[in-house]
């Protein structure tokens, strides 16, 4: 392949999944424009917690946009979960169209607080009622305020977790062409998750456990890594699982990362999809490198202390393969079965396997077709075969 033609080509692919991504990006973001539903239509609702390093929107009903602030900001939004909603979907109204809480998720209450105080009066009280479990869900690239918050709501309820349910939102613009820019939006927002994760601790928080998708694994990293820096081990911020979802990371930086966190005192559960084309657009950005979420070297990985799972075989929600960890039935239900157990894969090989085994029976059946998750420990590579229809 000549020079010219490489670029050529290279250029092509960031055209056509650049529009492919802006697909559906034209809707509003406004978290007061849902027509109310009959209880009867309502399936549940969610308290979510919110610590953004997000400013605040000129429109008011948007609360929050991308610009940066100087300094974070604490929210609480309750999202109605409509009654026809399916396991992995997350129901939204067409770009343009009218948000219809029995259709859609839906914002039926929003709690700006005025400062940390507040919000940390009302933290206490929620882990207080949750045996001090909380879960910090990190978003991904092209997320604006509003989505980030449906999103986690899809995730507390398809996964069914028990915990406090906490959203760190960075500055997302929410608009495809500003990926430089929520790059280093998630950079600027790193000191505050570590914040956050310090703030949870002192709440009472016996145990948090993290989920970051796609650029919200480059947040999470580098907060894990000046905690790190600063002496401060899992064990005693209380740290649990730390699932990265389809990491939007180089891989070479996560391994320096890595490096300089040390072997994690329970391992990191990477989430990796070989066929990830939005992760592929983003390594055509950063110059060809491979980007975690994508890379093929498990093994690797492993030896520094993470457990690398490839979901490649599962179905996805959406046609770019960059959320199955949200968005295929199965994945979310063992995404929540893991974060309720809240015991460790096991000691060896055998335990590991025959844990993560259970999580995959029964639920495993309802697939359409085969399929097969292949986790790799740093002790030896487990396939599990799930689906099949039997």
């Amino acid at each position: 392949m000549s020079h010219e033609y490489g670029l050529t080509f290279r250029v092509l692919m960031v055209i056509t999944l650049s529009l492919g991504l802006a697909g559906c990006a034209a809707r509003s973001h406004s978290l007061y424009d849902a027509v109310p539903a009959e209880a009867n239509a309502i399936a549940a609702e969610h308290s979510i917690l919110i610590a953004t390093s997000r400013g605040k929107a000129e429109n008011a009903a948007e609360v929050f946009d991308g610009t940066r602030a100087e300094d974070l900001s604490y929210a609480r939004v309750n999202i109605t979960i409509p009654a026809v909603h399916k396991s992995g979907a997350l129901e939204q109204p067409r770009a343009g169209g009218e948000r219809d809480a029995s259709l859609h998720f839906a914002a039926r209450e929003v709690a700006v607080y005025r400062d940390g105080t507040e919000f940390n009066k009302v933290l206490k009280e929620r882990l207080k009622k949750t045996d001090g479990r909380a879960l910090v869900f990190i978003h991904g690239y092209r997320t604006p305020f509003d989505g980030s918050i449906y999103r986690m709501a899809q995730i507390i309820h398809d996964s069914g977790y028990k915990g406090t349910p906490v959203l760190f939102s960075w500055a997302s613009t929410g608009r495809t062409v500003d990926y430089i820019y929520d790059n280093n939006s998630a950079t600027v927002a790193r000191d505050g998750l570590e914040r956050t994760l310090r703030h949870l601790r002192e709440a009472g928080a016996t145990r948090i456990d993290i989920v970051a998708h796609s650029m919200g694994n480059w947040v999470t990293m580098e907060a894990l890594r000046q905690l790190a820096i600063s002496g401060e081990k899992q064990s005693s911020l209380g740290l649990g699982d730390v699932v990265l979802a389809s990491p939007d990371i180089d891989v070479d930086v996560f391994k320096s990362q890595l490096r300089r966190i040390g072997k994690p005192e329970r391992p990191f559960i990477v989430l990796i999809s070989r066929d990830d084309r939005a992760l592929l657009l983003s390594s055509i950005i950063a110059g060809s490198k491979p980007r975690v979420g994508d890379y093929d070297g498990d093994q690797s990985l492993a030896e520094l202390g993470v457990i690398a799972v490839d979901v490649s075989q599962l179905s996805s929600g959406d046609s770019l393969n960059h959320a199955r960890f949200a968005d295929n039935p199965l994945l979310i239900q063992l995404l929540g079965d893991r974060l309720n157990a809240g015991d460790d894969f096991g000691a060896n090989s055998d335990q590991i396997a025959q844990n993560i085994g259970k999580l995959t029976q029964g639920v495993g059946r309802t697939l359409g077709s085969a399929a097969e998750i292949v986790i790799t420990t740093p002790f030896e590579v487990i396939n599990i075969a799930v689906g099949g229809g039997g």
